[in-house]
């Protein structure tokens, strides 16, 4: 698996310096660096990007900025990404990237609750990067889609993208975890595959990302 793996990264277009730099520096400073998206999933994340060409991009939860950055490297003339993040010590070192980025103009960065603030935007998005807490994704969900009595901040054709949606397997095993983190990851991927306004697909890459298109 590792030859595999390592074959894969050889055959992927490489990874910006800038990007590699926060790598090591997330691996470096953080407790628990494996949050960091990381160069296969930065490269999905800029390649669909370009694929949908956007124009607004909402991402929940910054944590360093690597999906950010990636997002935003994708972005065409005029795009924008709001990126929100609820803990506020991790302001300083993802915005310092963000400021170092020929990318970084694009982004602009949200300290607080995702919930809170996204609402406030004004804003509806073509494309949503959901990496946030995970005992939120359903109550994500439900702003997104304006179940929650709010107005609707995607709109027929947006995409929804949902990070760490297998977590670590323990969704195949609920009655083994029954812990808040798992449970509200099995009711949001229940909640998109119920969904009729919505079509989906789970793909395997890393801890499994839930692609919802909105119809």
């Amino acid at each position: 698996m590792e030859a595999l793996e390592r074959y894969i990264r050889e055959h992927t277009a490489p990874e910006e310096a800038l990007l590699q730099e926060l790598d090591r520096e997330t691996h470096r400073r953080m407790v628990a660096p494996r949050m960091l998206s990381g160069h296969l999933q930065g490269k999905l994340l800029t390649m669909i990007v370009r694929l949908m060409r956007p124009q607004r991009v909402l991402e929940i939860g910054t944590f360093t900025g690597y999906s950010a950055l990636s997002l935003a490297a994708g972005l065409e003339a005029g795009g924008r990404l709001d990126t929100i993040e609820i803990d506020d010590e991790l302001e300083a070192l993802a915005q310092s990237y963000f400021d170092r980025s020929e990318h970084g103009a694009k982004i602009r960065l949200h300290i607080g609750s995702a919930l809170e603030i996204a609402p406030r935007l004004g804003t509806c998005y073509d494309l949503v990067f959901i990496d946030g807490d995970k005992r939120e994704y359903p109550a994500y969900y439900r702003m997104l889609m304006g179940d929650d009595g709010g107005a609707p901040l995607v709109h027929s054709g947006s995409l929804l993208v949902a990070d760490n949606i297998l977590w670590s397997g323990k969704v195949a095993e609920p009655v083994a975890h029954n812990d808040r983190h798992t449970q509200a990851l099995l009711a949001f991927n229940r909640m998109a595959v119920e969904d009729p306004r919505v079509e989906n697909v789970i793909v395997p890459i890393r801890d499994g990302l839930n692609l919802i298109r909105v119809k």
